[in-house]
């Protein structure tokens, strides 16, 4: 379905979601980011030579720990809270809570899934009002 317009979304997605996590990189409330097209990022080099783009989905972890992302969260309005990533709409989730919930806490800690991690699918929005959402959410 849509097929004919699929490169054009997916050129958006990723556009939109290195716009957005370079944003988060240089917040002071955001701890880290994982996304491979940052400079930051531990495969940069890698990624830059393998990918034409980052792709959609953002890690990023918030100061505070759980209660740090449950307020960042509560606070979105553009954005929706979900399990399911991956929509032509801006997504995010808190996978210690969702999708890894049922691992211990030191098999989320092997894995980087910390009580402060989220992860955001970046949709087609103008990304200027995805950044303001973050924004006024991270405080």
């Amino acid at each position: 379905k849509s097929l004919e317009t699929y490169s054009l979304r997916m050129q958006r997605h990723c556009e939109n979601a290195l716009k957005v996590a370079t944003f988060l990189d240089t917040h002071l409330k955001v701890l880290r980011v994982m996304y491979p097209h940052l400079p930051s990022h531990p495969q940069y080099a890698i990624a830059k030579a393998q990918m034409t783009s980052g792709g959609n989905m953002i890690a990023f972890e918030v100061a505070g720990g759980k209660e740090g992302a449950f307020a960042c969260v509560n606070k979105l309005q553009l954005i929706d809270i979900s399990n399911n990533l991956g929509d032509s709409k801006s997504l995010i989730t808190h996978p210690a809570t969702t999708t890894h919930a049922n691992l211990p806490e030191a098999a989320r800690a092997e894995i980087s899934i910390t009580t402060g991690l989220l992860r955001l699918s970046v949709g087609l929005e103008y990304v200027d009002d995805v950044i303001a959402d973050l924004t006024v959410a991270l405080g």
